[in-house]
């Protein structure tokens, strides 16, 4: 199982509940969990784990999540990626977390799916684990995230670059409902994009190109209220 770890995640939070949670859906979609409960923890476990992301809730017991980012930046040689759990109200930390370099931020409450989401874009452009990453065989169709090819009963499909994109991300979590607003903070980088028609578009492309019937979807469903999942 190690060999198909996606990448491993740090999350530092002192409230359980969220650490748990918050493993328990990295995991599922393939990437190996560490969990810290404060500052201190946090900094030895990236010290001595060396994860390729950390979840880092700002307000910690101890050591702040500032000073433990600033430290991170301080001693990290090969840049951990880092996004922020803030609150609504620690606004002016937030940005001061951006201006240090953080990657991205979250803020509570907040949706696990919607955070597995921005581990991926986050670390899609890192580009940490991309490399090592194994095709996806499904017992129609071939996804190899490497090559950037899609074969559909051994027929290569031609895709454009968003179409891919949509598709990898919806095969590496099967089963998991994502709403428009997450595929587009996935996909498209929901800093540059506001219309989420885009996504129903690409969706009704990628079915028309890998569906023997697209009216009756196999792999790409429809989620009704929610958004859309994919079936291996």
């Amino acid at each position: 199982m190690e060999d198909h770890v996606r990448g491993s995640v740090l999350v530092v939070d002192d409230e359980p509940t969220i650490t748990e949670v918050v493993a328990r859906y990295l995991n599922r979609a393939g990437y190996r969990a560490l969990v810290a409960a404060n500052g201190r923890e946090a900094l030895d476990a990236a010290a001595l784990q060396r994860p390729d992301l950390v979840v880092l809730d700002l307000m910690l017991p101890g050591i702040d999540g500032l000073e433990v980012m600033r430290r991170l930046r301080d001693q990290d040689r090969d840049r951990v990626a880092v996004i922020l759990l803030t609150a609504k109200s620690e606004e002016s930390d937030r940005v001061i977390g951006l201006r240090l370099g953080a990657d991205d931020y979250v803020v509570k409450p907040f949706s696990p799916a919607e955070l597995v989401a921005r581990v991926d874009a986050v670390l899609r452009r890192f580009d940490t684990t991309k490399a090592q990453e194994a095709p996806i065989e499904l017992s129609d169709m071939t996804i190899d995230p490497v090559a950037r090819q899609v074969f559909v009963r051994d027929e290569e499909v031609q895709l454009t670059h968003r179409e891919f994109d949509v598709l990898l991300f919806l095969a590496r979590h099967p089963g998991q409902a994502f709403s428009r607003n997450q595929l587009m903070d996935a996909v498209w980088q929901y800093s540059f994009y506001t219309d989420t028609s885009t996504v129903t578009v690409h969706i009704r492309r990628l079915r028309a190109k890998i569906e023997p019937d697209p009216s009756d979807p196999r792999h790409i469903q429809t989620v009704w209220g929610v958004g859309y999942r994919f079936q291996p």
